[in-house]
C-alpha cells in the first residue's frame, strides 16, 4: 500500500500503520486524536474490558468500533506526536471545529509535532462522524486530490472500439462496467440495492438521460428557429414498469409496458399557445421516436 486513510482512532492507526510500512508514502487523518488521554477519554467504560479480554466494541459518535489492547499500549508507550514527528511522510490532517467528540485541538497538536510535506483542511460545519453525504464526499474529493501528488495512479485504461458506444465488464467487477460514448467515457453500475457499487449511473438512467437531454435539445432548438424567448428548458424522467390494463397488444393480463414520465420546465416569456406547441414538439424528439419506433437489435459474436 502507498496511501493509508484513517477516521478518528483509525487516524492514530493509520499514523502507526504508516511509520512500520515503508511502501506508504502518505497518510490522511480525520477528526484523529492526538494523545493517549484523548483516547481514554472516548473509550471510558471500555478501557478496563480492553485490558481484561484483549480487546472491545467501543461506541464512538454512534457508531461501534473494535478496539484492541495492543493499540492503547503503542498510544501508551510512543506517544502519537513522537511517531508523526519522526517518519517522513506526507500528512493531511482534516478535522472540523464543530467536533464534539474529539476537539479541533488535537488536530493542531498533530500538525505543529509533524514534518512537511503536512497539510491542514479544515471541515467546518461537519460532524464527528461526517454523517452528511456532503461532507464525507467533500472528503474523498479533497484526499483524492492531495493524494494525487503523493501516489502513482495508473491511468484506467480506455475501451478500443471502432464503434460510437462499446461497454467492457471484467468478471470480478460485479456491475462496475466502462463505457466509451463517442469521444467520452464513463462508469456504469447498479445501486448497492441491487448488488452494485453505485460508482455510475445504470443501464436504465443512461438510457433515460438519452430521452432528457433529447427532449431539451429538441425544444431549444425548435425555439431559436421561431426566435422564442426560452431562457431554460429542464426535463425531469423517472422510469417504471407498469401493469398495461389498456394495452391492446398484450398477450397476458400480467404483462407490464415501460413507462418513462416525462415532466417538462419551461422558463421564457411565452405564451400559453407557445408553451402548448413546444410541448408538442417534445415528442418529436429523435430518441422519442425511436423508443416508440419499432427497433431491430443484431447481435453476432466476434473475436
Amino acid at each position: 500500500p502507498t496511501l493509508i486513510i484513517g477516521h478518528s482512532l483509525g487516524g492514530a492507526a493509520a499514523i502507526f500503520a504508516a511509520a512500520r510500512i515503508p511502501s506508504i508514502k502518505a497518510v490522511a487523518v480525520i477528526n484523529s486524536p492526538s494523545h493517549p488521554s484523548h483516547v481514554m477519554h472516548l473509550l471510558k467504560d471500555s478501557a478496563h474490558e480492553i485490558t481484561k479480554s484483549g480487546k472491545a466494541k467501543v461506541n464512538l459518535g454512534g457508531m461501534d468500533f473494535t478496539i484492541k489492547k495492543q493499540f492503547l499500549d503503542d498510544l501508551e508507550n510512543k506517544p502519537l506526536r513522537e511517531v508523526v514527528g519522526n517518519f517522513k511522510k506526507a500528512l493531511l490532517i482534516l478535522h472540523s471545529p464543530q467536533d464534539r467528540v474529539v476537539g479541533i485541538k488535537n488536530a493542531e497538536e498533530i500538525y505543529i509535532a509533524a514534518r512537511h510535506p503536512k497539510s491542514f483542511v479544515s471541515l467546518d460545519g461537519a460532524d464527528h462522524l461526517l454523517s452528511k453525504k456532503e461532507d464525507s464526499h467533500y472528503v474523498g474529493e479533497v484526499i483524492a486530490g492531495w493524494a494525487s501528488r503523493y501516489v502513482e495512479i495508473p491511468p484506467v485504461e480506455k475501451i478500443q472500439s471502432n464503434s460510437k458506444v462499446a461497454a467492457s465488464l471484467d468478471g470480478d467487477k460485479m456491475f462496475t462496467t466502462h463505457l466509451k460514448l463517442g469521444d467520452h467515457y464513463f462508469i456504469a453500475d447498479e445501486p448497492t440495492t441491487f448488488g452494485g457499487n453505485n460508482f455510475g449511473p445504470s443501464p436504465y438512467e443512461f438510457l433515460s438521460a438519452g430521452l432528457a437531454a433529447c427532449t431539451v435539445m429538441t425544444i431549444q432548438m425548435y425555439a431559436r428557429r421561431k426566435k422564442w424567448e426560452v431562457e431554460n428548458v429542464t426535463c425531469h424522467i423517472n422510469y417504471s414498469k407498469d401493469h398495461a390494463v389498456d394495452c391492446e397488444h398484450c398477450e397476458e393480463d400480467s404483462a407490464k409496458i415501460d413507462t418513462f414520465t416525462r415532466e417538462i420546465k419551461l422558463e421564457g416569456n411565452l405564451s400559453e399557445e407557445q408553451r402548448a406547441k413546444l410541448l408538442e414538439i417534445a415528442d418529436k424528439c429523435p430518441v422519442h421516436r425511436t423508443l416508440h419506433s419499432k427497433t431491430q437489435i443484431v447481435t453476432k459474436l466476434i473475436q
